[in-house]
């Protein structure tokens, strides 16, 4: 697969993969063998970048990846978050950055992972009650002591970005971005482009909706995170159909599959953005590796965006007391 940089010199693959749907938000899927199964294939696929995180579970999906990546830990690059709070049964309970909460993740993260060293260090939410300079500051004091490479943030607005960059220079900022969550344009890609920060698109698939597999007669299982988001209720997601028919045009054309043309279109917009979609499945694996090698034409990205452009896309994309959580 081809690979892209982020920021001063963080080399991974085109594609990356998101670890996260195999442990929480998507409801029952496969065991932990099938799932160590995939992460090794997908490196033996040519991806070199997996993303974890702490809250992802709790705790377990940290603990997957580690077992999956350790026989292969010199080949991948990892990247996990620090930045929430939990009681003592292990429940998420709000945010949290303090410098001490980051050395404790750093080093619980550590173990869980089985490496001695975290590629990519985010901050998974900004904390407004922790100035940013003093998380920049204690990840610098990380880096120097070799636990982390790579210091991301997600979710941040820019002039927060720009007063952590000042302290620590941000290798990525992980952000949504897709074909149906353009935010991102307005500030951060100019952001990312002036101070050669990288940009990881998560849910670069709208959560599955890109894809072409959700209908208005979809129905989600308990446990999955889409059966409480306002754009998958059953109005906004016959509504959101429109955009989807749009990229089976280009798809067709193209000989390829709408996830392609999606993620193929979010590596078109800068060579610094690497998107992270996750799966559970082998054969869709494959596809959306398959994106790396689809080649948009000027004439294919102006097509898609004026289409794109003519379809409002209905429904917010997190219930208000997560999206309250983002552009700190």
């Amino acid at each position: 697969m081809r690979s892209r940089t982020l920021g001063p010199g963080l080399e991974v693959s085109a594609i990356g993969f998101g670890a996260m749907g195999m442990s929480q938000s998507y409801g029952p899927g496969p065991d932990r063998d099938a799932n160590i199964a995939l992460l090794r294939h997908a490196v033996d696929s040519g991806v070199t970048f997996v993303d974890t995180a702490e809250v992802y579970g709790p705790f377990v999906n940290e603990e997957l990846v580690g077992e999956a990546l350790q026989p292969v830990r010199d080949q991948v690059v990892i990247a996990t978050k620090f930045g929430f709070a939990f009681d003592g049964a292990g429940r998420q309970t709000g945010l949290d950055s303090s410098p001490a909460r980051i050395r404790a993740v750093a080093d619980a993260s550590l173990k869980r992972l089985r490496t001695d060293r975290i590629d990519l260090f985010y901050q998974h939410r900004v904390d407004p009650d922790v100035p940013i300079e003093e998380v920049a500051g204690t990840v610098r004091e990380l880096i120097a002591a070799g636990k982390v490479r790579h210091f991301g943030m997600s979710e941040a607005a820019a002039a927060t970005v720009r007063r952590a960059h000042a302290v620590q220079p941000v290798t990525a900022l992980q952000n949504e971005y897709s074909l149906w969550w353009k935010r991102p344009e307005a500030e951060i890609l100019p952001l990312c482009a002036e101070l050669g920060i990288g940009l990881v698109p998560y849910s670069p698939l709208g959560k599955g909706f890109l894809t072409g597999a959700i209908d208005a007669g979809t129905t989600f299982t308990d446990g999955d995170i889409r059966g409480t988001i306002p754009r998958f209720g059953a109005e906004a997601r016959e509504a959101n159909l429109a955009l989807v028919e749009l990229l089976r045009t280009v798809a067709a054309r193209k000989g390829a599959t709408v996830a392609q043309v999606a993620l193929a279109w979010l590596l078109a917009q800068h060579p610094w953005i690497v998107p992270i979609p996750g799966t559970r499945r082998p054969e869709r694996l494959a596809e959306n590796i398959g994106a790396a090698g689809l080649d948009l034409t000027a004439g294919d990205l102006r097509e898609i965006d004026e289409a794109t452009a003519a379809v409002e896309v209905l429904g917010a994309r997190y219930p208000e007391h997560l999206e309250r959580m983002t552009g700190h």
